[in-house]
């Protein structure tokens, strides 16, 4: 286990239906396989030792007697991997018969845990030949040792707390109260399931959202193994269906009808993080306890993930999900601007509008609002300042903007009275410094509250929360806003809002304008243009957005650790980025997170739209003067 990862696999292997040796031995072959990708929690399906399919065969003592040796074997020859190892088989306790997970480490059997809920319906009949589990723990001797058994058992490993592992098996996920539930009350953030479901039509789609949906509702990692391949044909067939999900991401699936083994890298510190900020997750005990001992799985510098890490975690790659999430935030935007409008009674709207995305979006957002109250748009005051940064193509999208958006457009020319300002404070022209910068961006903010004022309306703010992250914003400048609608916006969602717009909207003339913004590289203009090209980009200063928005997002949303964020954006943006430039702007952005947070702490509104945001008054409590040494520690010595 690296950086809170523990490498999990769920395998399928050949069997023939009541041939307990062979079975052993091609489970055997699926064991070696897995250690070989060093998955340390190895889960085989139902009765695999067996086969499910045995019938009335499971009441012959022949073949429990030979399910039970061959697990002796079984245990002993893989007590060198490490691993926790779940293998199904029949098992007989007093009068009783159970179907049980058999629990292997270092060669001994750790537990068995016994199925609970035993079906009885439509092509099942197991109640014929199992009797249900009990939660109880009691012990059984077997190979000459004293075996836990019951249902009521979490794993635990001796050197990690998080690591916590509870099984069910098959059925016992159909149920309306899975013993899954308890299970992960109990801490365990792994729960494994030994399956043997068999295929019909539309049967793998609610399987699959089955899985999905508990690995939410329990904050936890579930683990499927499935029956494939030597099952009896009689009258049902098996498919393989190995599925492993983490709180409600199917992280990896197995192609049906193929006996497969499938792999991934359960991330225990982003569960363990969820569980511990949701204040009303539930805790119990009541749990047998059994611990085990994993060693570390390979080499920390060396670790290649078995688990995709998105580039862009707050952009959906689906194209579907991607419009629906456009959507659903422009509503979010549109919609608190209404209410804001509603309760002030103001019927005017004034935003400074530059050519660039993130006052390309605040303008569609407040187009949208209008629209929604039945104000006219001619209400929108969209008003462009050049100064000595602006280039015509930004000034042109600008006005175009204002224009096909039917919006009133004003121009006010900043610059005499920027120039008149640097006399009042003795700042010379050609000093282009952080004063030549900040006075522009002041003077743009004191003409749009002024023009408020004038019109009795609301300034609306165009920065984005990727901007506010980095403190990137002229403080009481364009800071300062009276509804910050894209205050819940990180940069690179910014881009795709201004393309769906630009797709949806079916104005040939907005759309090419939008294009062009869309083009345009990202610059606060404040500094003169070079041959009349913007000189001054933000990313060049600040770095790349994309690796801003994947720290923050890996920052808040999950609380990891510098050294782990790196390890991600690494695996992420390894043909993008190389890792001293990973690195290089990594303590930038801590750095900046942390000396501008007195930006964030005196916030204009403005609308949350996604599970991370900086408000003040919501989810980022933060001191002012919080010290960043501690983060910026963990990266000295990486490379």
């Amino acid at each position: 286990m690296n950086y809170g990862f523990v490498r999990v696999a769920a395998a399928t292997p050949e069997i023939r239906v009541a041939d307990p040796q062979f079975n052993r031995q091609q489970i055997q072959k699926k064991i070696e396989e897995c250690a070989a990708k060093q998955a340390q929690i190895i889960v085989l399906p139902e009765l695999c030792l067996s086969g499910f399919t045995c019938q009335d065969l499971f009441l012959q003592r022949t073949l429990l007697e030979g399910c039970k040796e061959q697990l002796g074997i079984l245990a002993d020859q893989t007590g060198q991997h490490n691993a926790l190892i779940f293998v199904g088989l029949p098992w007989k306790k007093g009068d009783k018969l159970y179907n049980v997970a058999a629990v292997l480490h270092r060669g001994r059997v750790l537990a068995l845990i016994p199925k609970r809920n035993i079906p009885n319906y439509g092509e099942f009949y197991e109640a014929r030949h199992f009797t249900a589990g009990e939660k109880e723990v009691e012990k059984v001797l077997a190979f000459g040792q004293e075996i836990p058994f019951g249902s009521g058992i979490v794993f635990q490993d001796n050197q990690r707390e998080e690591l916590v592992i509870g099984c069910e098996i098959c059925e016992d996920l159909w149920v309306a109260d899975p013993p899954s539930t308890a299970l992960a009350c109990a801490g365990a953030k792994i729960i494994v399931n030994l399956s043997a479901s068999n295929e019909t039509i539309l049967k793998d789609s609610y399987r699959k959202s089955l899985v999905r949906s508990t690995s939410a509702r329990l904050t936890a990692a579930y683990v499927y193994a499935c029956a494939g391949e030597g099952e009896s044909t009689q009258d049902l067939v098996f498919a393989g269906h190995n599925i492993i999900a983490e709180n409600g991401t199917i992280l990896a699936e197995g192609v049906r009808f193929e006996d497969t083994a499938v792999y991934a890298d359960i991330d225990l510190e982003r569960l363990d993080h969820e569980r511990r900020r949701m204040n009303t997750w539930c805790s119990q005990e009541g749990m047998t306890k059994v611990g085990f001992e994993l060693k570390e799985a390979g080499d920390k510098e060396s670790l290649r993930l078995e688990r995709e890490v998105a580039r862009f975690p707050f952009v959906p790659e689906n194209k579907e999900e991607r419009q629906q999430r456009c959507e659903d935030i422009l509503s979010i935007q549109s919609y608190g601007l209404k209410k804001r409008y509603s309760h002030t009674g103001c019927q005017y709207a004034v935003i400074g509008i530059s050519g660039g995305l993130d006052s390309t979006l605040a303008l569609l957002v407040t187009v949208r609002a209008f629209d929604l109250l039945g104000l006219p748009r001619a209400n929108i005051r969209s008003v462009t300042m050049p100064c000595f940064g602006t280039t015509d193509r930004t000034y042109e999208n600008a006005c175009k903007l204002a224009v096909t958006l039917g919006t009133t457009l004003e121009e006010v020319d900043i610059r005499e009275a920027v120039l008149q300002h640097f006399k009042d404070i003795r700042q010379e022209e050609g000093n282009h410094n952080v004063t030549y910068e900040n006075s522009q961006a002041r003077e743009r903010t004191q003409v749009l509250m002024d023009i408020a004022n004038r019109e009795n309306g609301l300034v609306i703010g165009t920065g984005d929360m990727s901007e506010l992250a980095l403190g990137w914003a002229t403080y009481n400048g364009d800071h300062m806003s009276m509804y910050g609608v894209n205050a819940g916006v990180p940069k690179t969602l910014v881009r795709h809002l201004v393309s769906y717009y630009a797709d949806t909207c079916g104005e040939e003339v907005l759309r090419k304008v939008l294009l062009d913004v869309l083009d345009t590289p990202v610059s606060p203009e404040l500094l003169p243009p070079v041959e009349g090209a913007i000189s001054q980009k933000t990313e060049d200063l600040v770095g790349p957005y994309e690796l801003h928005d994947f720290f923050l997002y890996y920052m808040l949303r999950w609380g990891f650790s510098p050294k782990k964020i790196y390890v991600l954006a690494v695996s992420a943006f390894e043909k993008e980025h190389d890792k001293g430039v990973i690195l290089k702007w990594l303590k930038t952005f801590y750095r900046r997170f942390f000396s501008q947070h007195f930006k964030r702490s005196c916030l204009p509104d403005g609308p949350k739209v996604g599970s991370v945001a900086l408000s003040p008054r919501g989810d980022l409590r933060m001191p002012s003067d919080a010290a960043a040494g501690l983060w910026l520690e963990q990266l000295e010595g990486l490379d």
